[in-house]
């Protein structure tokens, strides 16, 4: 089969968790054939996804090792794509960073990274990329933000400004586009059951586990279903992103509430930790 008349697939962060999955998920959602670019700093792990990937007989894949905080490799990224491939479909922006821990403990340098990787990477790549989109085809830009971006989240300033203004940004370049074959849209989940915030649990504020966690899967399938759709946002686990709303709309509300979602966090965060073996 041409691979120049298969979905182009972008995805950012893709060599684990919701990257991954999201690499998965395509693949399973084309089996006529997909063009997968994916995308993260470290080779070696992108290469194992590669050959998971083999059991999908027309999954054709690109592996770029970039940093997408660079604005040369964000150029680097677009400009593969379209040599291997001729035009992209999809780009699904869900590389993430997050120093942990109040906003005094923090460098310049560290709140300078999360803004680069957060929130400008995926402006730029969308700037680069939404102009090799097929005029006559279904596409889509979808961002993977968090309920951190619905309502301020004490303990994570930076990272819950740099998905809040992620959500605006999508938001906005959604209505831009609205009437063109381009949906430009935003998954926004809570806690995620992967090594982004398991692997540092200690770190992690208390009241982030108070929410129900997602699976990779489960993101992933948001991914899938928004790049297909003319939704705006998908924010999940659904009652999360209500109360994620509510606590937005009516900050004496969160606070009052705060004291009890970090008790349930903590009760939570001992049961995850006895789930995963990590004491």
């Amino acid at each position: 089969m041409d691979q120049s008349i298969q979905p182009t697939i972008v995805i950012t962060g893709a060599s684990k968790g919701v990257g991954e999955a999201c690499a998965h998920a395509y693949a399973k959602a084309h089996p006529t054939g997909v063009n997968l670019v994916l995308v993260a700093r470290n080779l070696e792990p992108l290469e194992q996804v590669k050959a998971q990937l083999a059991g999908y007989a027309q999954c054709h894949t690109l592996l770029i090792q970039a940093d997408v905080a660079s604005l040369s490799d964000c150029e680097r990224i677009i400009a593969r794509t379209i040599e291997k491939f001729n035009f992209i479909n999809v780009l699904v922006n869900n590389a993430g960073l997050h120093h942990r821990g109040n906003f005094s403990n923090l460098s310049a340098q560290q709140v300078a990274a999360m803004v680069d990787v957060n929130m400008r990477a995926p402006m730029v790549l969308s700037a680069l990329a939404i102009k090799h989109m097929q005029s006559t085809a279904q596409n889509a830009i979808v961002m993977v933000g968090s309920l951190a971006g619905l309502t301020p989240l004490q303990g994570a300033a930076s990272y819950s400004g740099t998905k809040a203004g992620l959500r605006a940004f999508t938001y906005a370049l959604h209505d831009e586009l609205i009437n063109s074959k381009t949906n430009v849209a935003v998954v926004s989940p809570g806690p995620i059951n992967t090594g982004f915030i398991m692997q540092e649990i200690d770190q992690v504020e208390d009241i982030v586990y108070s929410q129900p966690m997602s699976s990779a899967q489960q993101v992933a399938n948001a991914i899938l279903t928004l790049s297909h759709s003319s939704e705006a946002e998908i924010a999940m686990p659904s009652i999360s992103g209500k109360l994620a709303t509510l606590s937005y709309l009516f900050p004496r509300f969160r606070r009052a509430i705060r004291g009890l979602l970090y008790r349930i966090g903590a009760k939570n965060k001992q049961k995850y930790r006895s789930m995963n073996k990590l004491d």
